[in-house]
């Protein structure tokens, strides 16, 4: 059977990667192709937990960045083994909300981790299990920070441990991201997000179109 088709999405908080992982989810469904959608962290009973306590736990607040780095992974390598690679060796088409690549950037750069050791600890984590496209939504931080005030919260919710981070972390976020998509650019799409959801739907679109050609064509 042929290996399934693994993508991500990335960008910083408040960019429209969920927006577009859902559209992008429905659209293919709509077209026949059979989608496992999931999430980082998360994505499985043991990866739900470890996201409740990443983000919203009040403990998390004297969480050390290595521990957070270790817990990500932790979520990382879970899934990877329950969900990921049992759907890819299906045929299924995986589309996750996230992967190594946010923690490359938010670990390794923003908290400011050791690269060397970040990358170690994310090639441990998922093995040989590696996206085959990554669709990076790039927006500028004051657009991002405004989408995230506006988002629609459950009554006396707070905002989690990420969105509560300085300006100047998500500086070093937006940066780092821009630095991956210029390293990896085969794999890494970086798609304006200022753009109408409309038109990143559009391009997206256009790109899971060809990959899946390509695919196809190197059977």
């Amino acid at each position: 059977m042929r290996r399934g088709l693994f993508i991500t999405f990335e960008g910083s908080e408040g960019c429209g990667k969920s927006t577009q992982v859902a559209r992008l989810a429905a659209r293919l469904r709509g077209s026949g192709q059979e989608v496992l959608l999931t999430r980082e962290p998360g994505g499985t009973p043991i990866g739900e937990k470890i996201r409740d306590l990443l983000q919203f736990d009040p403990v998390g607040a004297a969480m050390h960045p290595e521990t957070e780095l270790l817990l990500f992974e932790a979520s990382r390598s879970q899934l990877v083994r329950e969900v990921i690679q049992p759907a890819l060796e299906r045929g299924m088409l995986v589309i996750s909300d996230r992967f190594y690549d946010s923690t490359t950037v938010y670990q390794g750069v923003a908290r400011r981790l050791d690269p060397h050791t970040v990358q170690q600890l994310n090639a441990f984590a998922v093995g040989d299990c590696r996206p085959d496209l990554t669709f990076l939504l790039d927006v500028d931080v004051a657009t991002a920070r405004a989408r995230m005030l506006r988002r629609v919260r459950p009554v006396n919710s707070t905002p989690d441990r990420m969105e509560q981070e300085p300006v100047e972390f998500y500086e070093r976020v937006c940066a780092a991201y821009r630095q991956l998509a210029e390293r990896e650019p085969e794999r890494v799409h970086c798609l304006d997000g200022s753009g109408s959801a409309d038109e990143i739907e559009e391009r997206i679109w256009q790109l899971i179109q060809s990959a899946i050609s390509n695919q196809k064509s190197a059977i």
